[in-house]
């Protein structure tokens, strides 16, 4: 990247580079759109701008998200539309061969809040996100589209791909990997121990990449 994640926005993380690395196995041509949806720092779509996509789109409820993927894609001069709302809200109704979505997954106490939290707080199961993707991602996938879809497994890896095949997805997980906890899982552990979410002392989580295909 050109310049350094501004404060406020997303910053890429393993989270990110797994996705990154899930995309790049699907293939891409001028005529592939996608869509990156919670785009953050703006990383994915232009992994697949860079990788010959022409119509990539990427939405974000953050201003501050927005206006640093637009402007990344500018220096880069790669053909990303960037879009400023909630989730799928702004692309009701069109149709893409490819969405690709890093939500807010962690499960935390309380209600979401703005600000940084609203990056990764996903309520107290951390499905606040998930469940509305799992729904609402189906309708815009065209025949043979597909949906990669990160989260940890603490939010429910099984219940994702329960959602999405009952949408009428091919749904399976692609990739798995085990991590440290960052600072955010750090903080939250004695609420997640709490809640039996983890065991008393554990500090790594496991993250999944789901591959959800439309069937032609």
């Amino acid at each position: 990247m050109l310049f350094k994640t501004p404060p406020g926005v997303y910053a890429p993380q393993d989270d990110t580079w797994m996705l990154a690395e899930a995309l790049l196995r699907e293939d891409i041509t001028a005529d592939t759109a996608v869509l990156d949806v919670g785009t953050g720092s703006g990383a994915l779509a232009l992994v697949a701008a860079g990788r010959g996509a022409a119509q990539v789109t990427a939405v974000d409820v953050s201003p501050l998200a927005v206006g640093a993927t637009w402007l990344r894609a500018r220096l880069k001069g790669l053909p990303v539309r960037v879009l400023h709302g909630d989730l799928l809200t702004p692309v009701a109704g069109r149709g893409f061969d490819l969405i690709v979505a890093n939500p807010p997954y962690v499960p935390v106490a309380g209600r979401r809040t703005r600000g940084r939290g609203r990056a990764w707080r996903a309520g107290a199961d951390g499905r606040a996100f998930l469940d509305r993707i799992c729904r609402d991602a189906p309708p815009l996938l065209r025949p043979g589209g597909v949906l990669l879809l990160v989260h940890s497994a603490l939010s429910g890896t099984e219940r994702t791909v329960a959602q999405l095949t009952e949408s009428g997805l091919r749904a399976a997980v692609a990739d798995r990997r085990t991590i440290p906890f960052g600072p955010v899982l750090r903080a939250q552990a004695p609420w997640l121990e709490a809640q039996g979410l983890i065991a008393p002392g554990e500090t790594k989580e496991e993250l999944v990449v789901i591959r959800a295909e439309r069937r032609t």
